[in-house]
């Protein structure tokens, strides 16, 4: 239920579209979106290269607020249900 109230007051947040957490989030609902597509057209090898891309750009942006703002990161992960990126 916690996931469903921060969808909600992110989506509300027209004038904060360029923040890192909703660039996040819409990086996520698309993830979501191509993975299940993907389920069912397991032969679509653009949607796939697609998938590959959003992923990369999802992962850097959270790699950048993860350096800049620790406790921002882990709040937008545990939100969003996303596993921690490994540390290198």
């Amino acid at each position: 239920m916690v996931k469903n109230s921060f969808i909600s007051v992110i989506s509300q947040e027209e004038e904060n579209r360029g923040s890192i957490e909703f660039q996040v989030f819409r990086f996520t609902n698309k993830i979501r979106r191509l993975t299940s597509h993907l389920e069912l057209h397991r032969k679509d090898y653009l949607s796939q290269r697609g998938l590959r891309k959003i992923l990369g750009k999802r992962q850097r942006l959270l790699s950048y607020l993860s350096k800049k703002n620790r406790i921002r990161y882990k709040e937008l992960i545990s939100q969003l249900d996303i596993r921690e990126s490994k540390t290198r």
